[in-house]
C-alpha cells in the first residue's frame, strides 16, 4: 500500500511517499537523480519527489502527476486507487484565488443600513502617510439588505420578509451568482434570521451558501462579515479541486491540511479553512520533528520559493483569530504564521540609490534566471552566483523538457550586466559577487525581521531556542539568519527540504470549536463556561471519525482555552480553562507580564471566547536509526573543493553528500553539504554534526 503526502506551494510541489510496494522501490532506484529513497524499519520506504507546481507543457497538475511518476502510470491510464491507503495534502489553490481575486462570484446579504460596513471596515491606514488610500476590493459581487434585525438583547425588531428576500435572491440568482453569504447582526448570538434566509436561499438553489453564525460564531459584524464572505467566495473553488483531484484516485480516502494545523477529510474541507493549508503542514512538520530531536522551543523557518513563513512553538500550536490575508479580515482559529514575501524566486532590482528584493516572486513559471526560461535575476540565482548553490548538485528539472540543470553561464551574464549599470550610475566599483552578496543580506535582514516579530517583540529570548529550518531554500541562508538573531543551534531534519509535505504524515485530524462568550470572569461564570466548553467538545467529535480511533486504537486528546482580555482592551490572551479561576487569573497574569511587560491587577477580566479543540492522533512514520561505519574521528572525504563567496572573500569550501556523513561527524565552516532536495551552507563561524537519527545539527564553533 502507498501512503502519499503531498504541498503544492507556489514554485514547487513537494511529495513524500511511505510504501512497502518492492516493485515501486525497484523501479524508482533506476531514476537515482530524481527520487530520494530512504529505508524505514518494518520493510518500509520513503519516496522524496519534487516538481514544478507550473509545468503546463508536461501537466496540469502537479499533485496527480507526482503520483503517476512515483506509481510509474502514464497520463491515459488510470490511477489504481485500490494500491493507495491514503493521500494527505495541503493545496495554495484557495490561497492563490483570494490573492488574484479568482474565486466565485459572491451575493453578500446584510441588514439594511449596512450596506457598506464590510467596505468601510475599521478605517485602518496601513501606511498612515499614504495621501491616497487604496482600499482592498470587495470579494462581494452584489449586497442585498433585509429588514430583519434582533437588537444587542436578542428581541427581535423586525422579523424576515419571506417574499422579499426571496425576491431579491431569486434576481439575483439569475445573473448567474450562485454563492451567497449570509451576515446579520448579533446572528453570533441570535443565529434563527440567518438559519431562515438560508432556506430560502437553499430552495431557489444557490450552491454555496455560508452563514456567519456557523462560520464564525464570534463577536465583530466586519471580521465575522469577511470571513463568511471568503468562506462563500473560494469554497466552490476548493470543491471543484477536490473533485478533480478525487476524479482521478476514485475510492482513495483523500484529507487536506487545514490553516490550524490539524488534518480533515476532503467533503469538509471549506474556503475558510484553507488560506494556510500549505505553511501549516510546515509547521506540524518542524514541530514533531524538532521533538522528536529533543528540541521543545523552536522558531520555524520555512523558505520556500515565493515566500518565508516563521513561526514559533513554545508547548503547545500558537493560535490567533483575528488575521489579515490579501486584504480580507478573518476571524476562524489559524496557526499564528508570520509570512512575507521573500523566498528563492523572489526578483532582485536596483531602482539607481538601494537594493531591493521581491515583493515580486518569479514563481515557477518563468522562475529565476537560472531556470532557463527567460526569468529575472533572483535570490536562487544570487546564490548560484555566491557558489552556495552549485547545479551540478541540484535536480536537473528545468527547461522547457524538464530534464536540464540548472544555468550558471546566464547568472554570470546578467550579475556582470548588472554590476556594470550599479557603476555607471553610482560611479562606485563593484564585482559581481559583492552585489550577489548584498541582495541576500537585505533577504536576510528581511527574514529575521519576521522572525523578531513572533519571538523578540513579543518577550520571548530566543537565544535558547532552535532555528528549525526547511524548505527548499531554507539551508541555504540558515547560519545568516541564526547570526542576525544570536540563536546558537540550528536544526535540519533529512527530509528539511520537503517538510511542509512530510508534516502532512506526522499531522493529527483536528476539530476545533470555538464561540464567544464577552463576560466578566468570575467564579460564578465557571458553570456555565463548563457548560459551553463541554458542548463544543460534543461538536468537535462529532467532526471526526470515532469509529476510525476506535478500530486502529487512535488516542485522542482534547485542549480547552480561553481567550482573556483587559476589560476596556482589545488584545486576547489565550490561557487554559480551569475550574478555579484563582490559576486562570495567575496564568493569564504571567502571560501578560511576557507580552507586554506589565499587568493591571484592579482590572476586571473578560472572557471573550471558548476555544476547543479535539485531536484524533494518528499513526506517524517511524525515523530509522543509522550507525557509524568510520572510525571514530574519521570523517568523509568531500566530493570537491569549490570557491564559496562569504564575508567579503572566497573561501574553498569543501562539498560533502549528506549521505556520506556517518553519526558523531563534526564538519567544520566553510562547508557545503549536498542532498537530492536541497543544500545546506555551513558558514565560517558555524559547525556542523550529524546524530544517529540522520539529523543535522549546526552549531556555533567554539574559536
Amino acid at each position: 500500500m502507498l501512503k502519499f503526502f503531498a504541498d503544492r506551494g507556489g514554485t514547487f510541489t513537494d511529495i513524500v511517499a511511505l510504501t512497502d510496494n518492492q516493485d515501486i522501490i525497484n523501479r524508482l532506484l533506476n531514476y537515482p537523480q530524481r527520487f530520494l529513497i530512504v529505508p524505514l524499519p518494518d520493510q518500509q520506504w520513503v519516496i522524496v519527489y519534487k516538481l514544478l507546481s507550473e509545468n503546463p507543457d508536461q501537466y496540469t497538475d502537479a499533485v496527480i502527476q507526482g503520483l503517476r511518476d512515483i506509481m510509474g502510470i502514464p497520463p491515459q491510464q488510470s490511477i489504481p486507487g485500490q494500491t493507495i491507503e491514503v493521500i494527505k495534502m495541503g493545496t495554495t489553490v484557495a490561497t492563490n484565488a483570494l490573492l488574484e481575486r479568482h474565486g466565485d462570484r459572491v451575493v453578500l446579504v446584510i441588514n439594511k443600513g449596512f450596506k457598506d460596513a464590510l467596505r468601510i471596515g475599521y478605517q485602518n491606514r496601513p501606511n498612515i502617510f499614504a495621501r491616497q488610500i487604496i482600499l482592498p476590493t470587495m470579494l462581494y459581487e452584489a449586497v442585498i439588505e433585509v429588514d430583519a434585525r434582533y437588537d444587542a438583547h436578542g428581541n427581535e425588531l423586525f422579523p424576515v420578509n419571506y417574499q422579499k428576500i426571496k425576491c431579491d435572491l431569486q434576481t439575483i440568482h439569475q445573473t448567474g451568482i450562485d454563492s451567497c453569504a449570509i451576515v446579520l447582526m448579533h446572528g453570533d448570538r441570535y443565529p434563527t434570521h440567518e438559519q431562515e434566509i438560508g432556506k430560502i436561499a437553499e430552495e431557489i438553489g444557490f450552491t454555496q451558501i455560508s452563514i456567519s453564525h456557523q462560520v464564525s460564531p464570534l463577536m465583530k459584524l466586519v471580521s465575522r462579515g469577511d470571513t463568511t464572505v471568503v468562506d462563500a467566495y473560494l469554497t466552490p473553488i476548493l470543491r471543484r479541486y477536490v473533485n478533480q483531484v478525487s476524479s482521478q484516485v476514485p475510492e482513495v480516502k483523500l484529507m487536506f491540511m487545514k490553516s490550524d494545523g490539524g488534518l480533515t477529510d476532503a467533503e469538509k474541507f471549506q474556503g475558510k479553512d484553507s488560506i494556510l493549508s500549505g505553511p501549516a503542514g510546515g509547521i506540524v512538520g518542524a514541530v514533531q520533528t524538532s521533538k522528536r530531536a529533543g528540541f521543545n522551543l523552536i522558531i520555524t523557518f520555512d523558505m520556500g520559493g515565493t515566500s518565508t513563513d516563521v513561526a514559533h512553538f513554545k508547548g503547545e500550536y500558537e493560535r490567533q483569530l483575528d488575521s489579515e490575508i490579501a486584504g480580507a479580515r478573518m476571524r476562524v482559529p489559524v496557526l499564528a504564521i508570520n509570512t512575507i514575501a521573500a523566498g528563492g524566486g523572489s526578483i532582485l532590482s536596483f531602482d539607481g540609490s538601494t537594493y531591493r528584493v521581491g515583493p515580486e516572486s518569479a514563481g515557477s513559471n518563468p522562475g529565476p534566471a537560472s531556470y532557463r526560461r527567460g526569468g529575472p535575476l533572483t535570490v536562487t540565482d544570487a546564490n548560484i552566483m555566491l557558489g552556495k548553490i552549485q547545479p551540478q548538485y541540484f535536480p536537473a528539472v528545468f527547461g522547457n523538457d524538464g530534464q536540464l540543470p540548472l544555468d550558471r553561464e546566464i547568472v554570470l551574464e546578467k550579475f556582470t550586466n548588472l554590476t556594470q549599470n550599479m557603476t555607471l550610475t553610482t560611479g562606485k566599483s563593484f564585482s559581481p559577487p559583492q552585489v550577489a552578496s548584498g541582495f541576500i543580506a537585505i533577504a536576510v535582514e528581511n527574514m529575521a525581521n519576521a522572525i523578531k516579530k513572533i519571538s523578540l517583540q513579543r518577550g520571548y529570548d530566543i537565544s535558547e531556542y532552535v532555528l528549525c529550518c526547511f524548505g527548499g531554500a531554507g539551508g541555504q541562508v540558515a547560519c545568516l539568519i541564526a547570526d542576525t538573531l544570536g540563536m546558537k543551534k540550528i536544526f535540519l531534519h533529512p527530509f528539511a527540504g520537503v517538510l511542509s509535505a512530510y508534516g502532512m504524515g506526522l499531522a493529527d485530524v483536528r476539530a476545533t470549536r470555538v464561540t464567544g462568550v464577552e463576560k466578566p470572569l468570575s467564579q460564578s461564570l465557571i458553570p456555565q463556561l463548563q457548560e459551553l466548553v463541554t458542548r463544543l467538545e460534543i461538536s468537535a467529535n462529532q467532526e471526526l471519525n470515532p469509529a476510525e480511533h476506535q478500530v486502529n486504537h487512535l488516542s485522542v486528546r482534547v485542549i480547552k482555552n480561553l481567550n482573556l482580555k483587559y476589560e476596556g482592551t482589545n488584545s486576547t490572551l489565550s490561557v487554559d480553562f480551569r475550574n478555579d479561576i484563582e490559576l486562570i487569573q495567575q496564568q493569564f497574569a504571567r502571560e501578560h507580564k511576557s507580552r507586554y511587560g506589565f499587568i493591571q491587577p484592579e482590572k476586571t477580566l473578560i472572557v471573550e471566547s471558548i476555544f476547543v479543540e479535539v485531536i484524533q492522533q494518528m499513526d506517524t512514520p517511524e525515523e530509522p536509526i543509522i550507525s557509524r561505519q568510520l572510525p571514530q574521528g574519521q570523517i568523509p572525504q568531500p566530493l570537491e573543493v569549490v570557491e564559496l563567496f562569504t564575508a567579503n572573500r572566497w573561501w574553498h569550501t569543501p562539498v560533502y553528500r549528506r549521505e556520506d556523513l556517518q553519526p558523531g561527524d563534526i564538519i567544520p565552516g566553510t562547508a557545503i553539504i549536498v542532498e537530492k532536495i536541497s543544500t545546506i551552507v555551513v558558514e565560517p563561524n558555524w559547525q556542523v554534526k550529524l546524530t544517529e537519527r540522520n539529523h543535522l545539527i549546526l552549531e556555533r564553533a567554539e574559536r
